[in-house]
């Protein structure tokens, strides 16, 4: 199984039972919501995340009607997060398609955001599982403090290896974590299995970052966003922060003028030749390389969360899931 579509035919009749799910709760009889979530729900991705939850449920005890209401919540609050954060970073595109707060406003935008997190609430409650409740109450708050910790972390270049690992847990492998053990909870699952699930979500979202990372200095032009991206926001990624770290001192800080040069949009510089520097500088002291060794460490970690649980097809396609977060090209 070598993409999603693959993976998803495991599942098949559980992940179609979530869309029905999902689609329901993205209507609304007010006009301009109802465009909003029209244009949100046609512009969905790859929807890795609710995979996660189902297969989670299926390795654990089998997928219930708690499993779908679960991935539906936690992929709202994945949306509701990712229209928030592309005000925040003022981001013109998402999914390869123009951004929320970029055809309708930002306080649109940011109000659909807050529209969708009180579905997410109304959902957690009618579940009426405090374990749940708990995994996603303390995500969310993980999510909120990772954004705020990349914020300040973005005012520098040079933070530690240990700052960029704790920023990318909180902000995106958190999401990964709480899918995989909500989807264990939804099922009745032991604690034992709980724990399994979370520490193979974690490890999970840690590759998809650091993925990221990686793609933000391809050559690639269709992978949803602009590369070289983070550069522009003035985001610490890790293949720039070890080649930073490699370099000679002088060397690494003319890099660091540069970054910060394009961060501020400064008139005095060539943004493409100040990007493609910044590039053969990363090339040049092996951050990509690095930072697919640390995919690789993560990887391994994963699967080893993976091995209280029997061979099945279930679990062969959670590995075949975190194979295809490492290797997608978008």
């Amino acid at each position: 199984m070598n993409n999603p579509q693959d993976i998803r035919k495991t599942i098949s009749t559980e992940f179609r039972r979530f869309e029905e799910a999902y689609s329901l709760a993205l209507q609304s009889e007010d006009r301009l919501l109802s465009q909003v979530l029209d244009y949100i729900h046609s512009k969905r991705g790859k929807q890795l995340r609710p995979m996660l939850v189902l297969l989670s449920a299926a390795l654990c005890r089998g997928v219930t009607d708690k499993t779908i209401q679960t991935a539906v919540a936690l992929e709202l609050m994945h949306t509701a997060s990712l229209v928030h954060d592309d005000v925040v970073d003022d981001s013109p595109m998402r999914r390869g398609s123009e951004a929320i707060h970029t055809i309708w406003t930002n306080k649109i935008a940011i109000l659909v955001g807050d529209y969708l997190l009180t579905i997410v609430m109304h959902l957690l409650a009618e579940l009426r599982n405090v374990t749940i409740l708990n995994i996603v109450s303390d995500m969310g708050a993980a999510l909120t403090a990772g954004e705020l910790l990349q914020l300040h972390s973005g005012e520098s270049m040079w933070i530690s290896e240990e700052q960029y690992n704790k920023v990318i847990e909180q902000k995106t492998a958190c999401l990964f974590a709480a899918c995989s053990e909500a989807g264990a909870a939804s099922t009745g699952a032991t604690q034992r299995q709980m724990t399994a699930m979370k520490q193979f979500g974690l490890h999970l979202g840690m590759c998809f970052q650091l993925k990221d990372d990686v793609l933000d200095f391809s050559d690639i032009e269709d992978i949803g966003k602009p590369t070289m991206n983070d550069i522009r926001d003035g985001k610490a990624t890790l293949p720039l922060l070890i080649s930073l770290q490699r370099a000679p001192k002088d060397e690494a800080e003319h890099i660091r003028e540069i970054a910060e040069a394009v961060a501020n949009k400064s008139e005095h510089i060539d943004p493409f030749a100040a990007e493609q520097e910044i590039k053969s500088f990363v090339l040049r002291y092996d951050g990509i390389r690095y930072a697919h060794q640390e995919m690789e460490k993560h990887r391994k970690k994963a699967i080893a969360a993976l091995a209280i649980f029997p061979d099945n097809k279930y679990k062969e396609s959670l590995i075949s899931l975190l194979n295809c977060a490492i290797n997608r090209m978008k």
